[in-house]
């Protein structure tokens, strides 16, 4: 997949390079339980975590422009509610440095516009846990349409299931959305 910019980011795909700066967000306690994995123990886990989900998936990792430093993850993956449908689910997280900044926004928009114009997608999902508000926010600010919680539907690292809330963007959505 290829690398793809915004006005602060670039997005490029994750190597095993990027596993000490992947580690030192993803080890934060506040970051990987929200979206239910848990917080990174060491870089060869954030190695192993690269290998087996991010490149195969091609992930990007999100480098800042001003000093290249990766903090955070985005990727479209297989869509599990939609499987016979042209579609990928968005997934993504940050370094909680950098929350409320609008960065994953600015992202997520840039991914949506990639798989939308360059990937020929017909539709593009997302879903997030009911508490996870600040990724919520996200989603509305990229003009996803909520179709529903799913509950107890999401395995997360420590076994328990959440509830999942489910959303979409169809690809005349997103044009109707380029217009305004």
């Amino acid at each position: 997949m290829k690398s793809l910019e915004t006005e602060r980011l670039t997005l490029k795909m994750f190597t095993l390079e990027d596993a000490a700066e992947l580690y030192s967000y993803a080890r934060n306690p506040n970051v990987g339980p929200h979206a239910g994995w848990s917080p990174h123990k060491s870089v060869e886990e954030s190695e192993e975590i690269i290998k087996q989900l991010f490149i195969p998936v091609e992930a990007w990792a999100i480098h800042l422009k001003s000093d290249g430093k990766v903090i955070g993850s985005i990727g479209l993956e297989h869509d599990k509610y939609r499987p016979d449908a042209n579609s990928k689910e968005l997934g993504y997280s940050l370094s909680e440095e950098f929350w409320r900044q609008g960065i994953m926004t600015e992202a997520a928009k840039e991914v949506i516009r990639f798989g939308f114009e360059e990937l020929g997608l017909d539709q593009i999902g997302i879903c997030t846990g009911t508490a996870n508000v600040r990724s919520q926010g996200v989603i509305k600010k990229c003009g996803f349409k909520y179709e529903g919680t799913i509950r107890r539907t999401y395995k997360i690292y420590d076994g328990t299931l959440r509830d999942s809330m489910v959303y979409s963007l169809l690809k005349e959505e997103y044009e109707a959305l380029k217009e305004k």
